[in-house]
Parts: structure tokens; sequence; C-alpha cells
């Protein structure tokens, strides 16, 4: 309905019309933004800025770029043309124009190179090795690359001395360059942009920032410090809404977001549409042979969009070149489109190489399940010669994939029997990924229950005397990172907290994970507990033991070890010790499973992406009353992903020793 209402309403005030016009989301706006374009009418839209106040901005960087592109765009117009608006989007004051500044680069030009780049960093620009991503420079010896936001392609100068020698387009997967040699770039900020002076206010703005984003610099924080220098777009213009929108204004509102006043969006409604209705879907012809008397327009991206519609006589019709999508009947016109809305598929890096494929080599598709690689052929589609990747399934049956599509295809890896070819067209493969679906539905239901029960138990409260600690401490050989002294004040405050701790300690190899669990392993043992630190390989288990007989039996601390290498004799003796409390820390590996312990404290599982979901999550259900703690290099994005959403704490290692 909401076409149907815009277009009678820009077809009815063609003079006096409103200057923006507020939707509900991205879809809406994409919507009248069809309309606009049919009627020719001037509008830029705005994208739909869902991030609350205060977010860390850094996952909206696609639509924050947008906006900026569209203001820029907006600010630059000599005629104000029409702005089409998300709610959200509306919410919050805008940059202006000064901080969305764009500098122009020639052929042949002068560059103070130092200046440029420091430029660029106040800018939002980062300096990367190889530029990837939208907002990104990379700078080597005479090699200035730049991926200006919201262009198609980064761009790569080439200097002498001083002097802009070459710009070219260059493509990001294969890092070659555009044949044809460009006689000027124009460099939009990333970000704001700030002087140096500017950068400053807004660095300390956001020290003094209440959020609870991890990072705290202008790229994450930067967009809700503006100040003076933010404007309401909204001031001095005729806003109207579609329909609407009430409940998702107030859920809008509810962000406390305290700078904008709400009045301004609520604002008159588009009156319903009287005389234009949605048109659905049916044959052109038969509308067309029905409604005789009226005026016909038709939409068609292309003249092969009319051919294979099976449209051949134009005679009066009104034909419009477009990728819009409209469709409405009114009393004396009818606007049929042949385009359909497609869902945007967000373009996916490819996983495999074509040179890397050998004939016979084992594939997956995403659809049809494992075939196997035949080669190459080449096939005339449309008039044009398409590279097509050739894939064997059961029974000779063969997919014909065009090269372009190659994301929708890995390499199958797996050990042990060769695998079993799927049978296309049987719908096999599909069956087994819903059944994988929905086993790990359970799994991360139990996941979430384990977790949710383990939040509920009162934990033993382990506190261990400071002046000991800091003995433990002293006595490591070397000063601890600040990183070091944070994540070990973190866990002796989560054990004396009386809550249960679930903490994961991401750091890199070398930067001192295994001295900081040491501390929790010391303060439980002062406190009366035990620990048992669990590794996934009887290595680890060899050396943890060495590192911590040595660093702990000075101070009165009993410790075992418990893996496959252990005699039965020697097995039994630590069992018994453990249970009858005569052991302060067992290290061991899938030993330590499910072993009795008389006043078990704190369980620390070392390199924790090598254990598999289930035998974490049943290590948690074993000592479910116990304090839990994850030591991991690379953690594995299911372990990040509970971090970041409060299912775990976290402390990072970053600074090295």
């Amino acid at each position: 309905m909401s076409q149907a209402r815009f277009y009678e309403y820009l077809h009815n005030n063609p003079k006096n019309r409103c200057d923006i016009f507020v939707c509900e989301d991205a879809k809406e706006a994409a919507e009248l933004s069809d309309v606009a374009t049919f009627l020719e009418l001037p509008h830029i839209v705005l994208p739909d800025f869902r991030a609350a106040y205060m977010d860390d901005l850094r996952p909206f960087g696609e639509e924050l770029f947008a906006l900026f592109s569209a203001l820029r765009e907006y600010y630059g117009a000599t005629k104000k043309p029409l702005l089409i608006s998300p709610l959200k989007t509306l919410l919050f004051p805008f940059p202006n124009a000064s901080l969305l500044q764009s500098e122009t680069i020639e052929f042949a030009s002068r560059i103070d190179l130092n200046a440029f780049k420091n430029k660029l960093i106040h800018w939002g620009y980062t300096f990367v090795d190889m530029v990837e991503m939208e907002g990104e420079v990379s700078h080597r010896g005479d090699i200035l690359d730049i991926y200006v936001p919201n262009h198609s392609n980064p761009y790569r100068i080439s200097l002498f001395d001083d002097e802009v020698e070459e710009i070219k387009a260059f493509d990001v997967e294969t890092q070659r360059t555009d044949t044809e040699e460009l006689a000027s770039i124009e460099v939009t900020s990333a970000f704001f942009s700030l002087s140096e002076e500017q950068y400053r206010t807004f660095e300390k703005a956001i020290a003094s920032a209440q959020s609870d984003s991890f990072v705290k610099d202008i790229a994450s924080l930067g967009f809700w410090v503006l100040g003076d220098e933010g404007i309401d777009i909204c001031e001095g213009k005729k806003v109207l809404r579609i329909r609407e929108m009430k409940s998702t204004l107030d859920e809008a509102y509810g962000l406390n977001q305290p700078t904008l006043s709400r009045s301004r969006l609520e604002v008159d409604i588009l009156p319903e549409s009287e005389r234009y209705s949605p048109l659905g879907g049916g044959n052109f012809e038969t509308l067309r042979s029905v409604h005789k008397n009226k005026k016909f327009t038709l939409i068609a991206a292309s003249d092969t969009q009319l051919k294979a519609a099976g449209i051949f006589d134009l005679k009066g019709l009104t034909l419009k070149t477009s990728p819009i999508v409209l469709n409405l009947i009114g009393p004396d016109e009818i606007i049929f489109s042949l385009n359909r809305h497609e869902k945007k598929r967000r373009r996916r890096r490819t996983a495999i190489l074509l040179d890397d494929l050998k004939v016979g080599d084992y594939v997956v598709h995403e659809e049809y399940g494992v075939g196997i690689f035949e080669g190459i052929e080449q096939a005339e589609i449309l008039g044009g010669i398409k590279d097509l990747v050739v894939i064997k399934y059961m029974g000779d049956d063969k997919l014909l994939l065009p090269v372009e599509n190659l994301d929708s295809i890995d390499r199958y890896i797996a050990s042990g029997s060769l695998p079993v070819l799927d049978r296309l067209g049987k719908g096999s493969f599909g069956k087994l990924k819903e059944s994988v679906k929905a086993r790990l539905f359970e799994i991360a239901s139990e996941i979430v229950g384990i977790a949710a029960s383990r939040a509920l138990i009162k934990a033993s409260v382990i506190s261990v005397d400071a002046g000991e600690l800091r003995r433990f401490q002293a006595e490591s050989g070397f000063d601890y990172t600040p990183d070091q002294t944070n994540a070990i004040h973190s866990i002796i405050r989560d054990l004396a907290s009386g809550q249960i701790m679930d903490r994961l300690l991401s750091g890199d190899v070398g930067f001192g994970k295994t001295e900081v669990a040491m501390n929790a392993i010391f303060a439980a043992a002062k406190g009366g507990y035990q620990s048992l630190l669990v590794v996934p390989t009887t290595l680890l288990s060899s050396q943890h033991f060495q590192s911590l007989k040595s660093r702990l039996a000075p101070f009165g601390i009993r410790v075992a070890k418990l893996d496959r290498f252990v005699s039965t004799k020697e097995k039994n003796a630590t069992l018994r010790a453990l249970e009858a409390g005569e052991l302060d820390c067992v290290v061991g590996t899938h030993a330590l499973f499910g072993v009795s312990c008389a006043k078990l404290g704190i369980v620390i599982i070392d390199e924790e992406h090598k254990f598999g979901v289930k035998q974490k999550e049943k290590l948690k259900s074993l000592y479910e009353n116990v304090h839990l703690l994850s030591m991991s290099a690379t953690p594995i994005p299911r372990s990040l992903n509970q971090a970041l959403s409060s299912i775990k704490t976290m402390s990072e290692l970053l600074t090295p020793p």
C-alpha cells in the first residue's frame, strides 16, 4: 500500500511537496525510491542505520559509509532533493558538511606523502599491509593503495618521488590493475574529515563517554559525540510519515538517546490512497485485454526481458527501461513491472581457487552435496561464451556451475574412508543438513541451559591473602604485563564473588596465559580448594606438570599428573589422594573427566579450541558447581560469541612480555 499512497501524493502535489519522507525500514525505503524514480523526481535514500545510542559502530560500517555518501550528495546539491529515510536513521544528529570533505588527486599533481598519510588517519582510514576492505590504505615504496568507501574497487597510485605518475583501479582478489588510466580520483573521508585539533577533541570526548564498547576510539564511538558539529537534518523541513509507526517510534526512543526531541518525528501521516491500489501478479496480456481503455506503462530492465515474457506488440504502450519494481492500478492507468525483487545475496569470498583444484578432487556444493571435480568446460549461453565447472554426482549426473558462482563450493576435507557421492535431485544432502542443523540446535540449547543453571548456583568463595599472592608473583622471575595483572585481578575477584566463574582467557603463544592460570591455582590451594588443569595432549600435560611443580612446590602446593603415560599403580594412587584431599592440583588429559575430588574449586581448560563442544559441556556438567577458566591462543567463534553475549566473561592478553 505504501507505493500507492506515495504515488498518489506525488502525483497530486507536483509543486508543494514535503522535504523528507519517513518510512519504517530499508525495504520500504527502496519501494518508495522506485516510485520517485518512475516519476523522475530527484531524491536521495538514506540507509537503515540500526545502531542504538552508544553502540560500538564497527559492525555498522557498511551503513555508515552509505549514510555519509548520501549526506555528501545531499549537502552538495544546489537544489535539495527529496529525502527518503527509515525512521531509526533520523533519531540522531548527523555530521555537518564540514566533517564530510573530500580531496581530489590528479595525474601529475604533487603529494606531500607524510601530510597526506596523517590526513587519512584523521579521516578514519586504517593502514594495512594489503588493502581488502573499504576505508583501508596501504603504502609500499612508491605505491599507495587506497580503498575509498562506496567505490566498487580500490585505487593504486604510483608515485615518482612526490609526483603522481599513474592512477588505476585494481581488483581486490587478484591485485591486478585495470588497463585504463584515470585522470583523477576523489578521496572522501572514511569517517569524519577531522583536522588534527578536531581529532584530539573527539578523542577527549570519547574517553569520557559512557559506553560498553570494548574499544573506545573515534571509529567505534565518534558518531555519538558530535556536539556542535552535529545537525538535525529535519530542522526547518516539512516532514511526512508514510504510515502510523507509533510502536516503532516508542521502541526507538527507548534507547536513552538524549539529543533530539521526538516531537520532530511525530508528524503528519500520508493519507490513504483513494485512486490507486497495488496490482498483484497476473498475466500482462490478460490485463491488457480487460483494461483496454486505460493507459498502460510497462517497466522492463531490458529488451531481453520483454522477449522472455512473450511481449512483442508494444502498440499503445509506454515502455520504461528501468530495474524498478512498481505495480499499480488506477481509474485511468496501469503501471506494470516485469522486474521482481531479488533477495540481496552477500558476496562471499571464494574458499578455493580453480588453480588449486585437480580433476578427481572431491568437492562439496552448498545445495547438492559431495561430488567430484571433472574440469572446466565452455558453453555458449545467450550469445556469450561462459566457463563452467563440471561436478559429477552419483549415477554420472553432472552439475555445470558458472565460475562466478565458485563461492558455493568448497573442497571436501575428511579423514578415513572415501566419501559417498550425493545424488542430484533427491534432496538427500538437504535432509542431512536439516538433521545436522536440528542436532546443532539441541547442542546449543544444552549449552545455554547449562550456562543458565550455572548462573543460579552459589559457587565456592575462594579468597587469598593479597600479601601471599604478591610473594608468589615475585618468584616468577619477571614483571607481569598490564594485561596479565588485569586478568589475574578479574579472576581473583570472580573466585571470591560467590558467583560461578566461566571466564575465557585469550592470548597469543608466549604471552603468559599459564602464569595467570598458576595464580588461580595458587589462590584455590591457599583457600583450601583443589584445581584440575585439563590439556588436550600428553606432551602438554608433561610440560605443564614440570612448570607447575617447579613454581608451586616451594609454597607447599602438591601437584600430580594423570595421563596415559602414568602407570596404573601411580594412577590409582593419584585418584585416591585426590579423593582424600591430599593433592592440591592435578594436570592431565581426558583422564581427568569425571574424577572424584574432596573439595574441587576450579577447573582450567588449556587450548580449549582443541576440545570438542560436547567434551567442554560435559566438563561443565560434571563439575557444574565449580569455577571454570578456559585458555586459548585462538578462541573458536562459538567461545568468542559466548564471551560477547555475556554467557562467558573474557580476559585478553594483548601485550607481549
